[in-house]
C-alpha cells in the first residue's frame, strides 16, 4: 500500500523509534508522555532498557520495528547509519512515513528521499533545535521539510517532540536551517572557548569568566535587532550603510584580538580566520561599508579582489 493512502495520523497514533542515543530516548519518552504507544529498536540493545522499562516495546529486529508503525523517527548519527540499518528491511518499507532527525547534509537528506519513495515510503527530514533533557518541553523546536501533506498527516504525532516548524516542500531545507542553526552555536561555544583560554592567562578562572561572556552573547541578539544594526532587509537588498559601524573598524578588532591571542600562545585558527573576512572586504575597497559586507567573501571564497 502506498503512504498516500494511509488515513491521518492519530495523537495517540503507534510511533517507532530508531536509535537510542540520548536525543532517541529523550524523544521516545516525550512520546510516552503524550500517551503513544512507542516501539523501539537500537543496534546496541541494551541502550533501550530505560525506554522498555518506561513502558516501550522493544523490536527484536528493523523490520520489527517499521512494521510496528506507520511513522518511523530516526534518531541516528547520521544518513549512512539510516542505509546500514534498513537497507536489510526495505520490504517493510512501503506504505511507512520515515522521519529522519539525524544530522547530514542537506544533499544527503534529497538523495535520502529519493531513495525513500523508491521503496514506497514517505519521507521527512527534521532538525530538533534542543538538547535531549530539553525535547518535548515548551523550549524545543524541530524544523521539517518534505511533502506539506505529509508533514501535515504526522504533524500532531510529532507535536510532542517540540514545536514543529514546516519550511518547505524540499528535503534539503531542515537539514540546511539546522546547519546554519549550527554553524552559529559550534562558532559561539568555539569562541566562549577562546575567550575564557584569553581571560585564563590573566589569572581569571571560567566560574567568573563564563557568566561574563554569557551575559554578552545574550545581548548580541537585542544589538543586531536594533536600528541599523539589523541586517536582514539591508543584505537582502545588498546595501551595507556604514554609519554605525565599519568594516575598517571591526577589522582593526579583530587585528587586536590576532595580536593578542598570538602574545598569549593560544590558538589562532578562530580569530585568523575572523581577520581574514575583514582584511578581504579592505582590500576589495569596502572598507568604509558595514560589517555585513564580509558576507561577500563568504559567498565567493574564490572572488579574485580588485585592483
Amino acid at each position: 500500500m502506498n503512504a498516500q493512502q494511509h488515513h491521518p495520523i492519530r495523537q495517540n497514533s503507534a510511533v517507532t523509534v530508531i536509535g537510542l542515543g540520548p536525543m532517541g530516548q529523550a524523544m521516545t519518552r516525550a512520546l510516552l508522555a503524550a500517551g503513544h504507544p512507542v516501539t523501539v529498536w537500537n543496534r546496541t540493545p541494551g541502550r533501550a532498557d530505560g525506554v522498555v522499562a518506561d513502558g516501550a516495546r522493544r523490536a527484536t529486529t528493523p523490520g520489527e520495528a517499521l512494521e510496528a508503525s506507520d511513522l518511523v523517527i530516526l534518531s541516528l548519527t547520521d544518513y549512512r547509519a539510516m542505509y546500514d540499518i534498513l537497507d536489510d528491511a526495505a520490504a517493510s518499507l512501503a506504505g511507512r512515513t520515515l522521519v529522519n532527525l539525524s544530522s547530514d547534509t542537506p544533499d544527503r537528506t534529497r538523495k535520502a528521499a529519493t531513495w525513500a519513495a523508491g521503496h514506497h515510503a514517505d519521507f521527512l527530514t527534521g532538525g530538533v533545535m534542543v538538547p535531549a533533557p530539553m525535547v518535548g518541553t515548551a523550549a524545543a523546536t524541530v524544523f521539517y521539510s518534505g511533502s506539506g501533506e505529509v508533514m501535515e498527516r504526522h504533524r500532531a504525532a510529532l507535536a510532542p517532540l517540540g514545536a514543529a516548524r514546516y519550511l518547505g516542500a524540499d528535503p534539503g531545507l531542515a537539514q540546511m536551517m539546522y546547519q546554519a542553526q549550527l554553524a552559529v552555536f559550534l562558532t559561539t561555544l568555539s569562541a566562549l572557548m577562546h575567550a575564557t583560554a584569553m581571560l585564563g592567562t590573566a589569572g581569571t578562572k571560567a566560574a567568573e569568566a563564563l557568566p561574563e561572556l554569557l551575559s554578552f552573547t545574550d545581548t548580541i541578539g537585542a544589538v543586531l535587532r536594533a536600528g541599523e544594526a539589523a541586517p536582514g532587509a539591508a543584505l537582502d537588498a545588498g546595501e551595507h550603510p556604514g554609519d554605525l559601524s565599519t568594516v575598517t573598524m571591526m577589522g582593526a578588532t579583530s587585528d587586536h584580538i590576532v595580536e593578542t591571542s598570538r602574545a598569549l600562545g593560544l590558538d589562532l585558527a578562530l580569530p585568523l580566520a575572523v581577520q581574514a573576512h575583514y582584511r578581504r572586504a579592505i582590500e576589495d575597497g569596502h572598507g568604509g561599508d558595514n560589517w555585513t559586507r564580509v558576507i561577500d567573501a563568504i559567498r565567493d571564497p574564490h572572488h579574485q579582489v580588485r585592483d
